[in-house]
């Protein structure tokens, strides 16, 4: 103890005087001036508003527009209607996305480098649509690790990220990488092919993979999907046991766990397992949805896909195997969505943007309504709901003191309009303007 007093002392009188005694720098402070603010969606909106932000947090909101205090920034805000950034469960900001043709062209000519080149537009085409927060449910983990970090350090600019790396799959399912590839181009895959498994304790060993290359979250393919290059349909590809071994290896790592899933019997599985969400969930059952409410299980429907991906296959820019899938896909998806939100299922908002191009993520709350939701559950399954699924809900979600300072504007009341949050015109990331007026902002915003 004496040593380390004594090394304690020693780098303090090391340290300049300046460095001892200089005053903490100042807290910035920004005032935004509220016409409308909904600051808990799901509950009915206030109207004139001030909020007080300090240090990238929510300080307080006031009744009407307060006075700032010297030295703060106003944003005036009194034209627009005011609510929480918005969070996407399912988005792959990685490469190019939502142009798969350009996407296979260039495939053999693209390095991770100029992915990330794509990811980091991405990002901030993402941002810029009002999406403060994401769920990246698929793409290269250490690349995706990079972009969240420089993101935080505020390298560049973009929503925050909660990234899953290489999603889980059994060997020749969806996710396998060397599906549909030359006997050349697939051998060179499988020498670095680390996310597929057969058999639980493989599966056990590919969630430790990807946890230890900075997944945040784990996604896994309970069964095939559309855009897979291979004849196999959209039936279940996992095991119970690899199931489990993959949800229980994850959460006791501290992560939550997202499956793929268009098959009922690979959804029930799934919920059965303990999976966290259930994303697209196609084609859902009586027996599935009875799961889903009483296991408490999420449904992110990504209503968007679909759609992308018909228009994409009958346009001929997707293999002629996705066809069938795609159809069957879009038919099975709206029906099934609509029965589950009549009966309760808990929703959270994702896209899977990535399919569709990123930024038009905000056309999934007309489909959403067209489902069943009104405009004000819609909005509340990219807020509230998403917050609470991805368990940050102490930090976003909502527009609250002590919270993230994430927030955006729209002109017009989307509980009026729901497409009227396909236009944001003002967007906060912990507490710096990225967008305002339409227009970007210098990054870091002055």
């Amino acid at each position: 103890m004496r040593r380390l007093a004594a090394i304690a002392a020693a780098l303090l009188a090391a340290t300049p005087l300046a460095a001892q005694t200089a005053p903490a720098k100042p807290e910035p402070v920004t005032i935004i001036h509220a016409g409308a603010l909904l600051a808990e969606p799901g509950k009915p909106p206030r109207g004139a508003s001030t909020i007080v932000i300090r240090g990238g947090k929510i300080a307080e909101i006031r009744d009407g527009y307060a006075t700032p205090e010297a030295g703060a920034k106003l944003v005036d805000l009194k034209d627009r209607f005011v609510m929480p950034g918005l969070i996407d469960m399912h988005v792959h900001l990685w490469g190019i996305g939502g142009d798969p043709m350009r996407d296979r062209l260039t495939a053999l000519n693209r390095d991770d480098a100029d992915d990330m080149m794509y990811a980091v537009s991405n990002a901030r085409v993402t941002l810029d649509a009002g999406f403060t927060t994401v769920r990246d449910l698929g793409g290269n983990p250490r690349g995706m690790r990079a972009l969240r970090e420089g993101v935080e350090r505020g390298d560049v600019a973009g929503p925050t990220i909660v990234n899953a790396g290489a999603p889980i799959s059994v060997s020749g399912g969806h996710g396998d990488p060397s599906n549909g590839l030359a006997e050349t181009f697939a051998d060179a895959v499988h020498q670095h092919q680390i996310n597929t498994c057969d058999g639980p304790d493989d599966c056990r060993r590919a969630v430790r993979q990807q946890v230890a290359l900075g997944a945040q979250v784990i996604k896994y393919m309970s069964t095939g999907g559309v855009l897979s290059n291979v004849s196999g349909g959209l039936g279940r590809a996992m095991t119970d046991e690899e199931m489990k071994a993959v949800i229980e290896t994850s959460h006791g790592l501290g992560r939550k766990v997202a499956t793929h899933s268009h098959a009922a019997a690979g959804t029930k599985a799934a919920i059965a397992a303990g999976v966290d969400t259930v994303d697209h969930g196609t084609f859902l059952d009586d027996e599935a949805i009875r799961l889903f409410k009483a296991n408490g299980t999420w449904l992110v429907p990504t209503m968007l896909a679909p759609n992308a991906a018909v228009q994409q296959a009958r346009a001929g820019v997707l293999p002629p195997a996705v066809i069938p899938k795609a159809e069957e896909a879009a038919a099975a998806a709206f029906a099934s969505h609509s029965k589950a939100i009549a009966a309760g299922v808990k929703i959270a908002f994702g896209t899977d943007t990535g399919v569709s191009k990123h930024g038009d993520n905000a056309q999934e709350f007309a489909l959403l309504v067209k489902a069943g939701l009104t405009p004000a559950a819609a909005l509340k399954t990219a807020t509230v709901n998403a917050a609470e699924a991805l368990g940050r809900d102490a930090t976003i979600g909502t527009i609250a003191p002590g919270k993230d300072a994430d927030i955006i504007a729209v002109a017009g009341s989307p509980l009026e309009d729901v497409r009227r949050m396909e236009q944001v015109d003002f967007v906060m990331r912990h507490g710096v303007v990225h967008k305002l007026a339409g227009k970007r902002q210098g990054f870091p915003a002055e």
